[in-house]
């Protein structure tokens, strides 16, 4: 499982070093549930990556694996540093090199791969009309048709959100409606595995 801040959650503080986030919810969900399929995760998340930064580790965090299969989650610090001025315009990643490098690094691996399941950004924030939630919608398009044309499990982390922020305050599950809690980490996980049967 790969990505950035999302499914790092403090990975290099745990033994094993899977986080205190959706990857350790998943885990421990599979490990209970189908103890005879041995069964292991590993989590290769680091935070404030973006697709470019995936790319650069691609060939140590993932093809020297050899993963069966194959999660991967990017694309909010793409977009926030665009919103928040992380840096020069630039240096930003446009939806073009996200939606060409994330094809390429989805062609690198997938031959070797027995499933992909591909997790598009998400942004806690219900009104789509927000500049970031608009923003993030549009990468999240881009996971969404290559989930189609690679025939992935495609995660909707989005509208699972959208769905619970119906009955609650995104301040509930998040300070900065990205990083999240424990709840939050526990719907992410959830979807998860409701996507993956």
């Amino acid at each position: 499982m790969i990505g950035d801040s999302i499914t790092d959650c403090g990975r290099i503080y745990e033994n094993p070093p899977l986080g205190n986030g959706y990857v350790r919810f998943v885990h421990d969900s599979l490990k209970a549930t189908y103890p005879q399929l041995g069964i292991e995760i590993i989590n290769r998340g680091i935070s404030g990556d973006t697709v470019r930064d995936l790319k650069k580790r691609w060939q140590r965090d993932v093809l020297d694996l050899n993963p069966d299969w194959l999660s991967i989650m990017i694309g909010i610090n793409d977009v926030w540093q665009q919103i928040d001025d992380w840096l020069p315009q630039a240096y930003w990643i446009t939806i073009e090199e996200y939606e060409r490098t994330l094809g390429e690094l989805i062609n690198a691996v997938l031959p070797s791969l027995k499933g992909l399941i591909l997790m598009p950004p998400y942004y806690l924030q219900p009104d789509k009309s927000d500049g970031m939630r608009a923003k993030m919608d549009r990468y999240g398009n881009v996971v969404r048709e290559y989930a189609k044309k690679f025939d992935a499990v495609f995660v909707d982390t989005q509208a699972a959100f959208d769905e619970v922020l119906k009955e609650m305050d995104a301040t509930d599950l998040s300070e900065d409606r990205i990083h999240m809690n424990a709840d939050g980490h526990k719907i992410l996980a959830d979807t998860f595995l409701k996507a993956i049967e």
